[in-house]
């Protein structure tokens, strides 16, 4: 499992980030974002477990600290997997265009999210 997305960012630049979002919490089951759906929001995962899947198979898990949803904003494209939560999670929301001021706002934040969303498409 990959570092915290927190982990490039300075104590301020994280807790910018972290207050510029929606603290929520999620059921275990649900699927917060659908494959080939629009690039409408996003999530840090603060606690729990996700399913990555592509097609029905899952291709990859994701745990605390790391950032769901990214992918799509940051490259301008539909949602290419669905996330489904393995446990209760609690999560930090942030709207495409919350994401995007963030982006413009914090380049360590940028930088991050770009290193996280290239690590995804990658050829692993």
């Amino acid at each position: 499992m990959s570092s915290s997305i927190f982990d490039a960012l300075t104590p301020a630049e994280a807790e910018r980030v972290r207050s510029a979002g929606t603290p929520l919490k999620l059921p275990e089951g649900w699927s917060p974002i659908g494959e080939q759906t629009p690039a409408d929001k996003a999530y840090i995962l603060t606690s729990g477990e996700v399913s990555v899947r592509r097609d029905g198979t899952e291709i990859a898990r994701l745990g605390a600290g790391q950032v769901m949803g990214e992918a799509a904003i940051v490259n301008r494209t539909l949602r290419t997997a669905t996330l489904v939560a393995l446990t209760p999670l609690e999560v930090i929301h942030f709207t495409k265009e919350r994401l995007e001021q963030l982006i413009a706002e914090i380049p360590a934040f940028a930088q991050a999210l770009k290193d996280a969303a290239a690590e995804r498409h990658g050829d692993g």
